[in-house]
Parts: C-alpha cells; structure tokens; sequence
C-alpha cells in the first residue's frame, strides 16, 4: 500500500493492524498512562468522560487470565485443553486493559458513551501504534459472563467495552482489502 500524498494521522489509521503476536518485552505503564491521556481527548457528549479502566501487568495478570480460567464452562470440575492453552497465551501478554462504561438506562445516553468509549479506544490504539506499541481489541463472550465480571470487579449497571490485549508485536499482519466507499455510500444531492 502506498502513503504517497498521506499525513501521519491518515498513515497511522491506515497501517495500524491488530496484533495477536506479542514479544514478551514489558511495555512501560506510565508510557501507557501517558498514551490513556492522550487518547482521553476524544469527543464525548458534555464531557462526561464515560470510561474507567483496569490494567493487569506483572503478577497481577494472573487475576485476569484466572477469571477468565473460572467463567469457562468445565468437564468434571477441569477445564478443557483449549482454555489452558489460550490461558497461557494470556499469560505471555505484557498487559491486559480493560476498559468499562456505565450503562445508563437512557438509549441516547448509552449510545453517546458507547461512542464516546470506542472512539477513545480507537485514539488510544492508533498513538501506541505510531511508538510501536500494538494491541488487540476483544470482546469476546467471556467478558459478559457473571463470573468474569464479578471476579475483576466489574459492578452492576457497568459495561465491559474491551478488553486490550498489549504489547510490543512479534508480527505485523498484511493488510486486508476494504470495501471502497463509493460502494457504500449514497449521496443525496437534491
């Protein structure tokens, strides 16, 4: 792909890629927290800032991948193969970010904040990607499970967004095409 003719912001939305591949090179928590700052100037409706976060780093990691151990489903009293395995690569993650949002009973306010949430997620992605800093943002099924969320400390009435999976990349996977625009759009001139 070529940036002929893009500026940084257009060249970092373009090549920032997920990352499921990580080194196991610690990232620095206060360049993160200074990243969160950065990314917290995304636009949110009368600034109500609708975000909190968790970070598991180091030993604490250990809670995480452990409530993620517990929400899944057991074959008398063990847990399958295929969780322990995905348990271990959770381990191998310099930092795992989670990211929370009240949710307001009101639509209109749930979906501001929603936006509001992704948007900063999104501006948080794309300023660790330009330090060479890479991360993945899931959503899996396991992050609505009562026993997750109880076990990380997610309160009633609160949403998981994401769960951020971060660190430095070992693999940086080629681009996918995208749908053109033109494809997609309809222009309604009169």
């Amino acid at each position: 792909m070529s940036y002929e003719g893009k500026n940084d912001v257009e060249k970092a939305i373009i090549s920032r890629r997920s990352i499921k591949a990580f080194k196991t090179e610690p990232v620095d928590v206060e360049e993160l927290i200074e990243l969160l700052n950065v990314a917290k100037w995304a636009p949110n409706h009368k600034l109500t800032e609708p975000w909190r976060f968790q970070l598991y780093t180091g030993e604490g990691k250990e809670k995480f991948v452990q409530s993620y151990i517990d929400s899944q489903p057991k074959t008398d009293g063990a847990v399958s193969e295929k969780v322990n395995k995905k348990a271990d690569y959770f381990r191998k993650i310099p930092l795992h970010l989670v990211v929370i949002m009240p949710e307001d009973p009101r639509q209109r306010r749930w979906d501001e904040d929603y936006g509001a949430v992704s948007t900063l997620i999104q501006n948080f992605q794309l300023a660790a990607w330009e330090r060479g800093i890479g991360m993945i943002w899931r959503s899996n099924d396991w992050i609505y499970d009562p026993i997750f969320r109880e076990a990380i400390g997610v309160k009633p009435g609160e949403k998981v967004v994401a769960t951020l999976m971060i660190g430095y990349p070992k693999h940086v996977p080629e681009p996918q095409d995208r749908t053109d625009i033109r494809e997609l759009l309809t222009i309604i001139d009169h």
